[in-house]
């Protein structure tokens, strides 16, 4: 599982140009672009294929490349501590896009010659900071964005449950091999989501502590019912993950349930992270049930507005610049940006099975009833 997070990570860094290494082309990269005519291995190592400035910058400075280098093994060793990786990817792919704003590149928009040199000056220096805070273990408390983060953070007793949690479960998952591994750190997201939508605190990250301080309760039940039930696997990862589970009620927690599977099954993780599942109307008979949910997601990695990542994993093609789900558009290249929300709404169908518990009919997130998306800055 290691190499599919360095790969996003790359991706979010400007990392991946060795692949391209062996093109032959006879083209001038470099030509009207000042980067390139200023840093001569703008052209041997293909930095044009970057679209941002800051990656072209640490594709082709010696100096931002070997920073580089050090930002991703930071963050790999950051990523090694915690099991449930991908909100610290979101969240370094905020950084990075908040870094490249203080230093004064704005998206993808070009940058005068005489400006390089202090930007590149600038690149440094905040990239540097960012290894030695990453490389901090407190960090993790430090970047928690989340109410329940914020709760087990500003309590001793819930931050060393919630260690010794994340201690075990990252022993078990570690177990596992690649797709397994990643499959099984989905399955901890979603009981993250679970344990949020249970104690209440979903959906308020930007509360004060002192309106959090009632679930605190809940969350140190929490993780003392989690940590038995790890414990309990006696070392096995698959006695508590990669079990093929139905639900028992048709609820929110069967759409997220659902949704992690089709996520799964479309390698939807390598561009996406649910961020939130949340119901807005049931109804059940004695033996079926229609769920309708919203799903909000987060882009982690740029995939096409109208491809098979689009229509797999968010249920449609999208109409970016009018922040909706929309037909496919005639040579429409329009992509989704890192931190992108995509916000869906499904109506999910469940069949009561003969053992009483619920098994969801939806094998794919199309169709969908309404879809936005917004900047996520």
């Amino acid at each position: 599982m290691r190499a599919v997070w360095l790969a996003v990570v790359a991706m979010q860094l400007g990392l991946a140009y060795p692949v391209l290494a062996q093109d032959t082309s006879n083209s001038s990269p470099s030509a009207g672009n000042p980067i390139g005519e200023k840093l001569p291995l703008f052209a041997r190592n293909h930095c044009e294929t970057h679209k941002n400035p800051a990656n072209q910058l640490f594709c082709a400075d010696p100096e931002l490349i070997a920073i580089g280098a050090k930002l991703a093994n930071a963050i790999q060793e950051r990523l090694n501590r915690i099991p449930d990786r991908l909100p610290a990817i979101e969240e370094n792919a905020e950084w990075l896009q908040d870094r490249n704003q203080s230093c004064g590149i704005f998206g993808n928009d070009p940058i005068r010659s005489g400006d390089i040199e202090p930007i590149v000056a600038c690149l440094s220096k905040e990239t540097e900071e960012r290894i030695a805070i990453l490389r901090d273990p407190n960090f993790d408390c430090l970047a928690a964005s989340t109410a329940a983060g914020t709760l087990i953070c500003s309590e001793p007793s819930l931050a060393e449950a919630d260690s010794q949690l994340n201690g075990l479960v990252r022993g078990l998952i570690d177990k596992l091999k690649d797709e397994e591994a990643k499959d099984a750190a989905a399955e901890y997201a979603r009981w993250i989501r679970d344990r949020d939508r249970r104690c209440r605190l979903a959906g308020k990250d930007n509360l004060p502590l002192a309106e959090l301080s009632s679930a605190q309760d809940c969350l140190e039940n929490y993780l003392k019912e989690m940590t038995a039930g790890m414990r309990a696997a006696k070392g096995d990862p698959k006695r508590v993950f990669l079990r093929e589970l139905a639900a028992s009620r048709p609820n929110v927690d069967a759409v997220d349930l659902c949704v992690t599977r089709i996520h799964r099954a479309n390698a939807c993780d390598n561009f996406l992270r649910v961020r939130r599942v949340v119901d807005s109307d049931i109804q059940v008979t004695e033996q079926s049930a229609l769920v309708t949910a919203q799903i909000e997601m987060v882009v982690l990695a740029p995939f096409s507005a109208c491809s098979p990542v689009a229509s797999n994993c968010t249920g449609t093609c999208w109409d970016i610049r009018a922040g909706k789900q929309g037909p496919p558009q005639p040579r429409n290249r329009d992509s989704f940006g890192v931190t992108n929300r995509i916000r869906i709404e499904k109506s999910f169908a469940f069949q009561k099975t003969e053992n009483g518990r619920w098994r969801c009919d939806s094998s794919a997130l199309k169709p969908v009833v309404s879809g936005t998306t917004f900047s996520g800055q």
